[in-house]
């Protein structure tokens, strides 16, 4: 299959994923819970998430794109599902379910995920393009020190 096609599916199935994750929200930002959560001195306005995600998620279906289109495998595609759900589900336990201790869990999972990515397919293609993985990895650190501050101070 050609990048192009793979870049069009990533589109699709992860900014679904932010849509879903975003409907999971029960409020997200702007419910009582949360407003009311004694929250990190580094937390952003409410809007930078929005900008993050978009950039991260156009930045992921790129890197997919190159990765598929040179290794498309079973493997892959389980690794990808699960990441998915990952990202997804965060919302609903964090959110939703105020499971916090949880959602530190997960996005711990996920960023473990993402790392895995960018450390075991380095090819000669993907040497470069695995650096479009960086914004995820920082952006899932700074929410997951988000998560765990939550966790201790409330």
């Amino acid at each position: 299959m050609k990048k192009g096609y793979y870049f069009l599916i990533f589109l699709i199935i992860n900014f679904g994923g932010l849509g879903l994750g975003s409907w999971l929200m029960d409020g997200g930002s702007t419910g009582d819970w949360y407003n009311n959560l004694n929250k990190a001195p580094w937390t952003p306005p409410g809007w930078v998430f929005g900008a993050a995600w978009t950039s991260i998620m156009l930045l992921f279906s790129w890197y997919l794109a190159e990765l598929f289109h040179n290794r498309a495998s079973k493997f892959l595609w389980v690794l990808y599902s699960f990441q998915v759900v990952l990202n997804v589900s965060w919302n609903w336990i964090f959110f939703n379910q105020h499971l916090t201790m949880l959602g530190v869990i997960i996005i711990f999972i996920l960023t473990l995920v993402i790392l895995y990515y960018f450390i075991t397919f380095r090819n000669d293609r993907l040497k470069t393009a695995k650096y479009l993985l960086l914004p995820y990895l920082i952006w899932l650190c700074i929410a997951t020190s988000l998560n765990g501050y939550v966790v201790f101070n409330n």
